[in-house]
């Protein structure tokens, strides 16, 4: 999935950093500037909402947004981390790209397909 996600957000115009886990993304959010971290809220290591809070903390600027397809965790990621956004499974790529886009205030691509 990470792949898929990744490719259709590069195809979008955005540069993308993709990691398999948490504690792989880490040292790339303390030593770079990323305007989004994008993560699932399950994963191996260090879960998506303990990601999101040390991203808090160490880039506070990067905005969040969370997939997951566990509604009792949805709710747990937006009592942690209320100012993130929140994608449920199963979402369609373009989904995903109109979100980001409407997160960054980048224009409707619907009209240019």
């Amino acid at each position: 999935m990470r792949e898929y996600l990744a490719r259709a957000l590069t195809s979008a115009g955005y540069h993308v950093t993709a990691v398999d886990r948490g504690t792989e993304a880490v040292p790339y959010i303390d030593s770079g500037t990323f305007d989004l971290l994008l993560s699932d809220i399950v994963m191996p290591e260090m879960d998506g909402i303990e990601l999101a809070q040390h991203t808090a903390k160490a880039a506070p600027q990067t905005q969040v947004m969370f997939i997951t397809g566990f509604a009792a965790v949805s709710l747990r990621a937006e009592e942690n981390v209320p100012q993130a956004k929140l994608l449920s499974k199963p979402f369609h790529l373009k989904d995903l790209v109109r979100e980001v886009d409407n997160l960054f205030g980048r224009a409707d691509r619907s009209n240019q397909q």
